[in-house]
């Protein structure tokens, strides 16, 4: 059995491995080309340039590999425009077939729900067997307490996963050295030993309470009964609760309803191309009068840049205003499944791996949240050289005299993600870190009570 679970980790860390440079490499090549084609742009007016775009790819952490977590299901790049926040889109998923569905195979999942089933099939006898054949009586017989057979046997099996856990890790530290600019990732190596510990807390867990069960049931029979239980109970029915408790509790809006939400707003507000509109005209005649001009081509500096700039600058409000709400839906959702980490060990360990793997939500949100500071900024950039580079005469954006130097083009920054620092990935799921600690010495101090304490 060990050695069929050290093959499917062995398969399962190449597989991931392998797919993640793959995706760094395909990665690095579109950014290349993206920021080739941005540059090689010629002198145009830069509102074209705003309405040109951008494309933004996200990075898979160098961790990700050891659990993939949500990677195949979230977008992997988003196209950065003026006037419109667009979705990250082409995930893993949406271009393979159903099968995906059931999940990936993942050093993490194996360890989070194969690992923890072989111990319970290890420990299931280990004190109902012996009550069965009689030898526990003549263990209790010489004076060995029940706290120290239970906490014994609980370190044996805990030892005994350590055969199928340290290769697994001592790989992929090797792995993750060979990933390209692994290190040049914010707190990596913390993400690591973060990584490990949780699973020895995880491990310990699992072999105690499997020492438990066992020390509670009368024969073997009822102590495997009990465990495979117990393991569907964690694994499955109380996830799936706690998720439909969450978007029950706190349901969020769709897709089309936020989007519809957003137009609405800002018909409210107003349209920056459209020059009759109501609120930008009322913008124009305080300009006016502020600089005392009778027509916007006296103005000293580009009043159509000057719009453009306002309209995003309310767009982007608007936007940024309905996602927070939304992201705080979500939040809330979560929050209901991270507290059920204090009745299911699994809840606890599944969201730790993931944020330490950099493959939770909060990995990707932090990478949306920069793709479209970056836009605003790319949108913003571009009004700000039309109001000062281009004159107040000019009506259209085909003039040739509107056009400005591709030079700003190259001097603009390229998109370069940054991962969340360990110390936000412990701000996210210190509830979970917690749980663990919890569940680790309250079984230890719940055993070591147990000196007085008959199970016959």
């Amino acid at each position: 059995m060990i050695g069929i679970l050290t093959g499917l980790l062995l398969f399962a860390m190449a597989t991931a491995f392998l797919n993640a440079q793959q995706r760094h490499h395909i990665n690095e090549d579109y950014s290349h080309e993206a920021r080739e084609s941005w540059v090689n742009n010629p002198d145009k007016h830069p509102h074209r340039m705003a309405h040109y775009g951008h494309f933004a790819f996200r990075q898979k952490y160098p961790l990700s590999f050891f659990d993939v977590g949500m990677d195949s299901y979230v977008g992997n790049a988003v196209f950065l425009e003026a006037h419109r926040q667009n979705t990250v889109n082409f995930s893993e998923a949406s271009l393979s077939n159903s099968l995906i569905r059931f999940g990936d195979i993942s050093v993490g999942l194996v360890l989070q729900l194969l690992v923890p089933l072989l111990i319970f099939f290890w420990g299931f006898n280990l004190i109902a067997g012996e009550r069965e054949e009689g030898i526990l009586r003549v263990v209790l017989s010489q004076g060995v307490s029940w706290s120290e057979i239970i906490l014994g046997k609980s370190l044996g099996l805990f030892y005994l996963s350590l055969i199928v856990l340290l290769p697994a890790f001592l790989l992929s530290l090797v792995l993750l050295m060979l990933m390209p600019h692994a290190f040049e990732a914010s707190g990596l190596l913390l993400n690591f030993a973060g990584l490990f510990v949780a699973y020895l807390m995880y491990l310990f867990i699992v072999s105690v309470f499997a020492v438990l069960i066992s020390a509670y049931s009368q024969t073997s029979r009822g102590a495997i009964v009990q465990l495979i239980g117990c393991w569907l109970l964690f694994t499955l029915i109380l996830p799936k609760i706690s998720q439909v408790a969450g978007e029950t509790m706190y349901p969020s809006v769709s897709k089309v309803e936020f989007d519809a939400a957003v137009e609405h707003e800002l018909s409210q507000i107003g349209d920056s191309h459209d020059p009759d509109d109501p609120y930008f005209k009322s913008l124009k005649d305080s300009l006016l009068t502020a600089h005392k001009v009778e027509t916007t081509k006296d103005l000293p500096f580009n009043y159509g840049g000057f719009v453009m700039r306002e309209g995003e600058q309310l767009s982007t409000e608007v936007f940024r205003r309905h996602k927070a709400e939304l992201m705080s839906r979500y939040e809330q959702q979560q929050n209901i499944i991270r507290w059920t980490a204090f009745i299911n060990p699994y809840i606890a360990i599944k969201n730790l791996s993931m944020a330490f793997s950099g493959t939770d939500y909060a990995a990707y949100r932090h990478f949306d949240e920069q793709a479209e500071t970056y836009r605003y900024d790319l949108a913003q950039t571009m009004n700000n050289l039309q109001i000062k580079l281009v004159s107040n005469t000019i009506s259209s954006s085909s003039d040739k005299r509107s056009a400005i130097s591709r030079q700003y083009w190259a001097d603009f920054p390229d998109f370069q993600q940054e991962f969340l620092s360990f110390r936000q990935v412990i701000r996210n799921e210190w509830v979970c870190l917690v749980a663990l600690v919890i569940w680790v010495l309250g079984l230890v101090l719940g055993v070591s009570v147990l000196k007085g304490v008959r199970f016959f």
